[in-house]
């Protein structure tokens, strides 16, 4: 019989904020036993092992910043959107170092983590609109801005940015540099 108060989504729970404690890849089935104060085959009952969990985190963490992304963005357009969306971005993942990294595990074949996906992709072609940045021109758009974005917060979060200048200033100026970019996204190339 599962455990009191234990369940897959306070499973899920539990590990979130393990892995935003001990970073990602020293999650362990182990170690959220102990935290549960469970033996570990009692987990089982809830998750069917450490891939399993891995894959429910990565559904979990883009819910999040779908959500995230989606509640920066409302009421704003063009470049009050972009700074708002980089800004939360950027705050979930300082918030979240350890789930951060489930962003970058792709999980073909599963609906869930798929729509998840979705929102978040909606999100920023919402805000590329903003632009008059559409179709494929959007994706182009999106690769760009995450690449920035993640590039930006792995650094970041590695401890990568050890000069005594502003980090926040560098931030804003790499949000003003996309900004200007997708301004210009749709002119033909020259």
């Amino acid at each position: 019989m599962p455990r009191a108060g234990l369940s897959t989504d306070a499973v899920v729970t539990g590990a979130a904020a393990l892995a935003d404690e001990v970073g990602q890849d020293s999650l362990t089935l182990a170690a959220l036993a102990q935290r549960f104060g469970v033996a570990l085959p009692s987990l089982y009952k809830h998750v069917q092992g450490l891939e399993d969990l891995h894959g429910r985190l990565a559904v979990r963490t883009a819910d999040e910043v779908g959500d995230t992304l989606r509640r920066s963005a409302t009421g704003r357009s063009g470049p009050d959107a972009l700074r708002a969306i980089a800004a939360a971005y950027r705050d979930y993942a300082n918030r979240h170092p350890g789930r951060y990294g489930y962003l970058l595990r792709p999980r073909p074949g599963d609906p869930e983590h798929q729509a998840a996906s979705q929102e978040i992709l909606g999100v920023l072609f919402d805000v590329f609109a903003g632009y008059g940045i559409t179709g494929e021109e959007a994706v182009d758009a999106a690769r760009a801005l995450r690449s920035a974005l993640h590039g930006f917060v792995s650094l970041e979060l590695g401890g990568g940015f050890g000069l005594p200048q502003s980090v926040d200033r560098s931030f804003d100026r790499l949000v003003s540099a996309l900004d200007a970019a997708l301004r210009t996204w749709s002119a033909p190339p020259s």
